[in-house]
Protein backbone atom coordinates (compact mmCIF):
# COMPACT_ATOMS: atom_id res chain seq x y z
CA UNK A 1 0.00 0.00 0.00
CA UNK A 2 1.34 3.74 -0.45
CA UNK A 3 -0.74 6.71 0.42
CA UNK A 4 -0.36 10.19 -1.16
CA UNK A 5 -0.84 13.28 0.15
CA UNK A 6 -0.40 16.64 -2.03
CA UNK A 7 0.08 20.14 -0.87
CA UNK A 8 1.49 23.27 -2.12
CA UNK A 9 -1.27 24.32 -4.11
CA UNK A 10 -2.83 27.87 -3.90
CA UNK A 11 -4.44 30.76 -5.72
CA UNK A 12 -1.54 32.82 -8.16
CA UNK A 13 -1.68 34.72 -10.67
CA UNK A 14 -0.93 34.28 -14.21
CA UNK A 15 2.71 34.25 -15.09
CA UNK A 16 3.20 33.15 -11.63
CA UNK A 17 4.98 30.00 -9.98
CA UNK A 18 4.17 27.28 -7.44
CA UNK A 19 5.58 23.65 -6.38
CA UNK A 20 3.65 21.03 -5.64
CA UNK A 21 4.55 17.91 -3.20
CA UNK A 22 2.96 14.95 -2.86
CA UNK A 23 4.74 12.72 0.13
CA UNK A 24 3.90 9.29 0.03
CA UNK A 25 4.22 6.80 2.80
CA UNK A 26 5.62 3.23 2.82
CA UNK A 27 9.20 2.32 2.46
CA UNK A 28 8.73 1.20 -1.35
CA UNK A 29 8.18 4.51 -2.74
CA UNK A 30 11.64 4.49 -4.76
CA UNK A 31 9.65 1.40 -6.57
CA UNK A 32 7.12 3.49 -7.91
CA UNK A 33 6.89 5.42 -10.84
CA UNK A 34 5.32 8.50 -9.84
CA UNK A 35 2.85 10.67 -12.27
CA UNK A 36 1.08 13.83 -11.99
CA UNK A 37 -2.79 14.63 -13.51
CA UNK A 38 -5.04 17.49 -13.34
CA UNK A 39 -8.97 17.31 -13.36
CA UNK A 40 -10.65 21.12 -14.31
CA UNK A 41 -14.17 21.10 -13.44
CA UNK A 42 -16.25 19.62 -15.88
CA UNK A 43 -13.17 18.10 -17.83
CA UNK A 44 -11.65 15.02 -17.30
CA UNK A 45 -8.42 13.57 -15.81
CA UNK A 46 -5.45 14.89 -17.63
CA UNK A 47 -1.69 13.82 -17.48
CA UNK A 48 0.24 16.28 -16.73
CA UNK A 49 3.57 14.34 -15.97
CA UNK A 50 5.34 11.72 -14.91
CA UNK A 51 9.09 10.67 -13.43
CA UNK A 52 10.65 6.31 -13.60
CA UNK A 53 11.14 5.47 -10.00
CA UNK A 54 15.31 6.20 -9.98
CA UNK A 55 14.09 9.51 -11.83
CA UNK A 56 16.34 9.17 -14.78
CA UNK A 57 13.27 8.98 -17.36
CA UNK A 58 10.56 12.08 -17.35
CA UNK A 59 7.34 12.60 -19.39
CA UNK A 60 5.38 16.06 -19.77
CA UNK A 61 2.30 16.50 -21.49
CA UNK A 62 3.17 18.94 -24.69
CA UNK A 63 1.14 21.96 -23.29
CA UNK A 64 3.49 21.97 -20.35
CA UNK A 65 6.16 21.37 -21.50
CA UNK A 66 9.46 23.90 -20.84
CA UNK A 67 7.54 24.99 -18.20
CA UNK A 68 6.80 22.41 -15.51
CA UNK A 69 9.43 20.24 -14.01
CA UNK A 70 8.95 16.95 -12.23
CA UNK A 71 11.42 15.32 -9.25
CA UNK A 72 11.94 13.02 -6.90
CA UNK A 73 13.58 12.39 -3.63
CA UNK A 74 13.30 9.18 -2.70
CA UNK A 75 15.19 9.83 0.59
CA UNK A 76 12.11 11.93 1.40
CA UNK A 77 9.39 9.61 0.02
CA UNK A 78 8.56 12.51 -1.91
CA UNK A 79 7.74 13.98 -5.18
CA UNK A 80 7.43 17.66 -7.12
CA UNK A 81 5.86 19.22 -9.71
CA UNK A 82 7.76 22.70 -10.04
CA UNK A 83 5.19 24.39 -12.36
CA UNK A 84 6.27 28.35 -14.16
CA UNK A 85 4.51 30.25 -15.91
CA UNK A 86 0.97 29.36 -15.04
CA UNK A 87 -2.05 29.81 -17.38
CA UNK A 88 -5.70 30.75 -15.69
CA UNK A 89 -6.47 27.39 -18.15
CA UNK A 90 -4.39 25.54 -15.43
CA UNK A 91 -6.77 26.04 -12.73
CA UNK A 92 -7.38 22.25 -11.83
CA UNK A 93 -7.07 19.91 -8.75
CA UNK A 94 -4.05 18.45 -9.24
CA UNK A 95 -3.43 14.55 -8.34
CA UNK A 96 -0.16 12.82 -7.95
CA UNK A 97 -0.15 8.97 -8.53
CA UNK A 98 1.84 6.14 -8.16
CA UNK A 99 2.02 3.12 -11.07
CA UNK A 100 4.45 -0.02 -10.74
CA UNK A 101 6.17 1.03 -13.68
CA UNK A 102 6.49 4.53 -16.02
CA UNK A 103 6.92 6.58 -16.40
CA UNK A 104 3.34 6.68 -18.26
CA UNK A 105 0.88 9.13 -19.01
CA UNK A 106 -2.22 6.79 -18.92
CA UNK A 107 -4.26 7.19 -15.57
CA UNK A 108 -4.76 3.04 -16.07
CA UNK A 109 -1.51 1.91 -15.14
CA UNK A 110 -1.68 4.02 -11.68
CA UNK A 111 -2.88 1.93 -9.02
CA UNK A 112 -2.72 4.62 -6.09
CA UNK A 113 -3.99 8.57 -6.30
CA UNK A 114 -3.85 11.04 -3.80
CA UNK A 115 -6.67 13.68 -2.60
CA UNK A 116 -5.63 16.37 -4.63
CA UNK A 117 -4.93 19.39 -4.21
CA UNK A 118 -6.85 22.65 -5.87
CA UNK A 119 -4.42 24.59 -8.07
CA UNK A 120 -6.34 28.22 -9.18
CA UNK A 121 -4.90 30.78 -10.97
CA UNK A 122 -6.23 34.22 -11.51
CA UNK A 123 -5.88 36.30 -14.84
Amino acid sequence: QVQLVESGGGLVQAGDSLRLSCAASGRTFSRYAMGWFRQAPGKEREFVSAISYSGARTMYADSVKGRFTISRDNAKNTVYLQMNSLKPEETAVYYCAAAPRGPDSRPGVYDYWGQGTQVTISS
